[in-house]
């Protein structure tokens, strides 16, 4: 018999509560640290272009830890809330996180794919199409943040209880995991617009990394964060259009990473 999530349930113990931001802030720190010395060998590298498909995707879950797990502790620390509500240990909730990262992890599939469709025109004679390229990425992106779609994803992101309570799929492991599928769907939804930004300014720059990152803690935290997120579309709008206009400026903003 499938067991469903109580439409109340009390509050996690305080050293339970600590525990799970203490894991998930211990593995973004040390994310942003392997990343880090990541990009330092990528530069003398000659960028992500120069990686295997195996070692990007490693680096993309990474990457995804450390930008991602922050903003992602509300939605773990209700999902555990429920689960504990019900009688059930940690593995559910260590299945949820697992299940998100499934999600990001395909998809740095598209990133992986557009860099070894492009790598090999980069020096090449369309290269000089590429800041407009770009540009034109970051207009469609910033105004995929003025969305429905953008909305109803961050509305679902910024709603824990309502989101574990309407996409319980039973007690144990599999159901967890599959919550935590649907919920790094939803994070999709809401962060792959700026992530494609972060793409077209340099994928592994540390400093736009850190600015993303926070822009998407805000985003689904904040009570400012729905106008934070049009104010970044607005934003992004703005500089593909300058981008579009005057190719140069891309090469002022991006980092040598790609």
């Amino acid at each position: 018999m499938t067991q469903t999530a109580p439409a109340r349930a009390e509050a996690l113990p305080r050293p339970v509560t600590t525990a799970i931001i203490a894991a998930l802030l211990a593995c973004a720190a040390a994310a942003w640290v392997i990343t880090a010395e990541q990009a330092a060998s990528m530069s003398r590298m000659g960028g992500m272009a120069m990686l295997g498909a195996g070692l990007f995707l490693a680096t993309w879950v990474v990457m995804m830890v450390a930008m991602m797990f922050p903003s992602v502790a509300p939605m773990v620390l209700t999902h555990a809330r429920i689960v504990r509500s019900r009688g059930e240990g940690t593995i559910p909730t260590v299945s949820f996180v697992l299940g998100y990262l499934v999600v990001w992890t395909a998809a740095g599939l598209v990133p992986l794919a557009v860099i070894q469709l492009l790598g090999s025109s980069l020096a090449g004679p369309l290269s000089g199409w590429f800041p407009r390229l770009g540009g034109a990425v970051v207009l469609l992106a910033g105004a995929y943040q003025l969305t429905p779609l953008k909305n109803a994803c961050l509305r679902a992101c910024r709603s824990p209880l309502s989101f574990v309570l309407s996409h319980d799929f039973g007690g144990g492991a599999p159901a967890a995991a599959r919550a935590g599928m649907s919920h790094g769907l939803y994070c999709l939804g809401c962060c792959w617009a700026l992530m494609a930004v972060l793409a077209v300014l340099g994928l592994m720059n540390i400093a736009w990394m850190a600015v993303f990152a926070v822009v998407f803690f805000l985003e689904k935290s904040w009570r400012q964060g729905v106008m934070l997120s049009r104010v970044a579309g607005a934003a992004c709008v703005v500089l593909g259009a300058t981008v579009l206009i005057r190719p140069e400026v891309l090469s002022l903003l991006s980092g040598p990473l790609s």
